[in-house]
């Protein structure tokens, strides 16, 4: 299973954008799916995730921020970021768990190639 991102771009402070991933698998089961992000140097850090149940969960810096919704039927998955700020400049990875263990990368069955959030003035 292959997941392609897109959606990444160039934005101002307090713009936003929609990141999209889609499975190349639309049959497979997934349970978890969810976004990272990492910036050079640093750690690839968990954003947000979504069971197939509909139960999303956020980081505390993008809580109230950033949406996370799926379509089950396609294996895809989604991040509205709204109110972006030049800390979330980043590559955004998107991944899946066909078990929903945990938001563990380790524990990530599949990883999408990623794409750049550049959010600048």
């Amino acid at each position: 299973v292959q997941l392609q991102a897109s959606g990444g771009g160039l934005v101002q402070p307090g713009g936003s954008l929609r990141l999209s991933c889609a499975a190349s698998d639309s049959k497979i089961s997934i349970n978890a799916m969810a976004w990272y992000r990492q910036v050079p140097g640093k750690q690839r850090e968990w954003v947000a995730g979504i069971f197939k149940s509909g139960s999303d969960y956020y980081a505390d810096s993008v809580k109230g921020r950033f949406t996370i919704s799926r379509d089950n039927a396609k294996n895809t998955v989604y991040l509205q970021m709204n109110t972006l700020k030049p800390e979330d400049t980043a590559v955004y990875y998107c991944a899946a768990d066909r078990y929903g263990r945990s938001w563990n990368i380790d524990d990530m069955d599949y990883w999408g190639k990623g794409t750049l959030v550049t959010v600048s003035s």
